[in-house]
């Protein structure tokens, strides 16, 4: 009973998300819309609950089926990604190093705040 009331909470945020963008107009995807709500949710709660915990784990566990779709879309566009491999593989590198730039911005900026509230504390 516990998965069934999890994924039930899981589809609510995601028809929460789905409606508001369609409502409003935004340009976010709902789902992501209606995960950023979740987290919300989350850090206000202070933690997931036993549902929300069965219903995650189930899913984290089958993880690798979702996979699957992706795998195959790789096979049916074959052709195409090879046609265009250079413009496909320059994306995925300056990508990879932006996020890694802007992790590591964030992370430097983290501490340095870190540091500065625990020098006004202490």
């Amino acid at each position: 009973m516990h998965f069934l009331n999890g994924i039930t909470i899981l589809l609510v945020y995601q028809l929460v998300g789905e409606v508001t963008v369609r409502l409003f107009g935004l340009t976010i995807p709902g789902p992501v819309l209606g995960m950023i709500l979740l987290f919300i949710t989350l850090v206000i709660r202070g933690g997931a609950g036993k549902a929300l915990d069965s219903a995650t784990g189930a899913l984290l566990g089958r993880l690798s089926l979702l996979f699957v779709p992706a795998g195959v879309g790789m096979m049916v566009y074959f052709s195409r990604i090879m046609n265009e491999w250079l413009p496909i593989a320059m994306a995925l590198v300056l990508s990879t190093v932006v996020t890694m730039v802007v992790t590591a911005l964030t992370m430097v900026g983290v501490q340095r705040l870190m540091a500065k509230r625990s020098r006004d504390d202490g």
